[in-house]
């Protein structure tokens, strides 16, 4: 993709992640939480998107709605957060643009975090919210599921439990910086170590624990790097090129097209993890969201037709 994330703008960005993970050092998973969920206080829902919450028998959930959209297409969202933090009130600000973007509504899924819940407790959530949606009376072409970071991984985590259920395919996902390998042992860990202003290594490696609470990582529900990938929907993957993750998405990427799955991916020059997040500072943020927003729109309009685009 576009260079353009070159230049100040980015760089001051990265200075205050930076300033922020080292202000964050030796937190308490729910100190962590309570930080995390304040990001509802910094960054306001764009106008014309209404939120309210949702019950998925007994899981919680929360509706982004844009204005006049109440029977559009849903995209099920799985929020970031390293499995042990984050929800939907930490990304309703993202979750609400993208609702934007696709014209669609969005179901932010709250589902169930470790360590107190440990893998694979979120996948079965991620599930159940699936079914309870096609339980409501939305049409499986009508839906897909997306997520960023673990909530990547989970996104691509849930459509392999659904496939092996033997559920009906969403019509599409899309993955943003998705964590999909939890042996964290890529080689971008060491390349881009010095790029990235948010994860290192050790500590990833510490978070993936505690969500496998003693399971292998290359569980393909956990890693699904390690799945056959076969029969799951069209994929959009986006990743920052300055990403620890980088090699994450580029694997997926490529064992997705492996199994036939129609796959595609961009690497967005200089970003850095689900740099969409920061799209109210950062233009490039707010390109992204239209781009996965435009892909939603069409791969819907397409699978209503029952055709490809």
């Amino acid at each position: 993709m576009s260079k353009e994330g070159k230049g100040m703008e980015i760089g001051r960005l990265k200075e205050l992640i930076r300033a922020r993970s080292r202000a964050s050092e030796g937190l308490s998973i729910e100190e962590r939480r309570k930080a995390m969920d304040g990001n509802a206080n910094q960054f306001p829902v764009p106008a014309g998107v209404t939120v309210t919450k949702a019950d998925l028998g007994g899981l919680a959930a929360e509706w982004n709605v844009p204005d006049g959209t109440e029977s559009a297409p849903v995209l099920l969202y799985f929020h970031g957060g390293g499995y042990v933090q984050g929800s939907s009130a930490s990304h309703r600000h993202l979750t609400s643009r993208l609702a934007l973007a696709a014209n669609a509504r969005v179901l932010s899924v709250d589902y169930a975090l470790a360590p107190e819940a440990p893998f694979p407790a979120a996948v079965m959530d991620g599930v159940k919210a699936y079914r309870w949606l096609i339980a409501s009376g939305v049409q499986p072409n009508e839906i897909a599921f997306g997520g960023d970071s673990a909530g990547g991984g989970l996104t691509m985590a849930a459509l392999l439990a659904v496939r092996d259920e033997g559920l009906p395919m969403p019509a599409a996902a899309i993955a943003i910086s998705p964590w999909t390998d939890l042996t964290c042992d890529t080689g971008t860990y060491s390349s881009r170590a010095e790029a990235d202003p948010m994860i290192q290594q050790a500590g990833i490696k510490s978070i993936a624990g505690l969500y496998l609470n003693g399971a292998d990582p290359r569980h393909p529900l956990a890693s699904p790097n390690h799945a056959d990938l076969a029969g799951l929907p069209p994929l959009l993957i986006h990743v920052g090129n300055d990403e620890v993750l980088l090699d994450d998405a580029r694997d997926l990427h490529q064992r997705a097209r492996s199994a036939g799955v129609e796959a595609e991916i961009e690497e967005w020059e200089d970003m850095i993890h689900v740099w969409h997040a920061f799209y109210q500072l950062l233009p490039q943020g707010e390109r992204a969201i239209e781009r996965l927003g435009g892909y939603l729109s069409q791969r819907w309009t397409a699978a209503q037709r029952g055709g490809a685009i």
